[in-house]
């Protein structure tokens, strides 16, 4: 088994192992690439972690712990290295162990010991539960995120980023775990990590819901937290684009969130998603995407286009047809397929604006739909692309621009 990398020498944006550690005024450490990007891609000013105010983007190089990194890379290489085991927990000593940490004033020590300890020894988590973990896990988050909101020190809150640490290390997978995490004293902290914690404490967070919306069925967890706030700080993540791992997680939670209403209440749920500006960070997010992202993003876009107020958003931003056209025979058959919809949904659901009818042109996305009438697609793929072509084919033969070849076309298909 490959040994994990101490935590200290992960880079608090990109979680990866650093090779050119820096260190900004705040103290704080991080990989050269990622801090760069953060300060000079995305013109942020603060600090990462503690989302301070930087009163210089001075970067400092922190040759002690790339040294370190360096010595540790080498044993950890070295097939005769012996590996450090923590022992298991015996399940006695659980109630003590979480009397314990809400006692202690040293909480952050105290879980760290307890997360490596329960990451290790998978008895220990079953024990953890049935010792009333997770409660004490959630009385905790919300004691540090009250004393954190009344102007306490920074420690309050790293408090409850290691206590969702520790509850991470759950599988979440029965529903007894499950009961208890839907409370409210432990998905509200979940949605305060995802808006203003590390890089780690929101993977963390995101990874929570995930478990939780797997093993929840049909109930729906999102009810039971404020899911404005929630979406508005998923879409910042993606906006910022400071972490893959961040910004793919962030993805899911989406999709789960547009999922999960009732269908009298869907129409709603993708009203409330698009007002906080949901498509123009999912449009802005395409042109650098890789295959997985684009055909999620894509998914959500069908999803937002299926209300009013969503294909408005789509027509109204300047390279939404653009970027959605450019996906179309480009990154993947499924990819494809949502694409499809996305235009179909724009242009023929509802009466589409001229820009929308401009762009599709402009952008070759007519191109396109005709070129998918002569591959191999699905039928439902087909006669979308079939549909549009001879919805608006009047149209689009009126443009001098438009290739003579395929205004003949057009007119075959009329």
């Amino acid at each position: 088994m490959a040994t994990e990398s101490p935590q200290l020498f992960l880079c608090p944006i990109s979680m990866e192992l650093m090779e050119d550690p820096v260190t900004v005024s705040t103290g704080v450490t991080y990989e050269r690439r990622s801090i760069e990007r953060w300060f000079f891609k995305y013109g942020k000013t603060t600090c990462p972690a503690t989302m301070q105010r930087l009163a210089s983007l001075d970067l400092t190089p922190n040759h002690t712990l790339k040294r370190v990194i360096s010595s540790w890379r080498d044993r950890a290489s070295s097939p005769s290295s012996p590996t450090d085991t923590l022992a298991p927990m015996a399940r006695e000593r659980l109630p003590s162990v979480l009397a314990g940490i809400e006692a202690t004033p040293f909480k952050v020590t105290a879980l760290k010991s307890l997360r490596s300890c329960m990451a290790v020894d998978e008895s220990a988590q079953d024990d953890f539960v049935a010792c009333d973990g997770i409660q004490v896990l959630g009385r905790v988050m919300v004691q540090a995120l009250a004393e954190s909101s009344a102007g306490g020190d920074f420690s309050a809150f790293r408090t409850c980023e290691e206590a969702a640490a520790v509850l991470d290390t759950l599988p979440l997978s029965e529903n007894a775990s499950v009961d208890l995490v839907l409370k409210p004293e432990c998905m509200r902290p979940m949605v305060a990590l995802v808006q203003r914690g590390s890089t780690e404490a929101r993977l963390h967070a995101m990874s929570i819901l995930d478990k939780v919306s797997k093993a929840s069925g049909g109930r729906n967890w999102t009810a039971v937290v404020d899911l404005d706030d929630m979406v508005k700080s998923l879409l910042d993540l993606l906006s910022d684009g400071a972490s893959s791992k961040l910004s793919s997680r962030a993805l899911d939670v989406l999709l789960d969130v547009t999922a999960r209403s009732p269908s009298s209440g869907r129409a709603r749920r993708g009203k409330d998603v698009v007002e906080v500006g949901a498509v123009r960070v999912l449009v802005e997010l395409l042109p650098d995407a890789d295959r997985h992202v684009t055909e999620r993003t894509l998914l959500l876009l069908k999803r937002l286009c299926k209300c009013p107020e969503g294909r408005l958003a789509f027509a109204e931003h300047g390279l939404a047809v653009v970027a959605v056209s450019r996906t179309v025979l480009r990154v993947s058959g499924l990819a494809t397929r949502l694409a499809v919809n996305v235009l179909w949904l724009v242009s023929c659901a509802a009466r589409p604006s001229e820009k929308v009818l401009d762009d599709l042109v402009t952008s070759g996305g007519v191109a396109k739909l005709l070129a998918l009438l002569q591959v191999e697609s699905s039928a439902s793929t087909k006669e979308k692309a079939g549909r549009m072509l001879r919805v608006h084919g009047a149209f689009w033969r009126q443009y001098p621009c438009f290739p003579a070849d395929l205004k003949d076309y057009l007119k075959f298909l009329n």
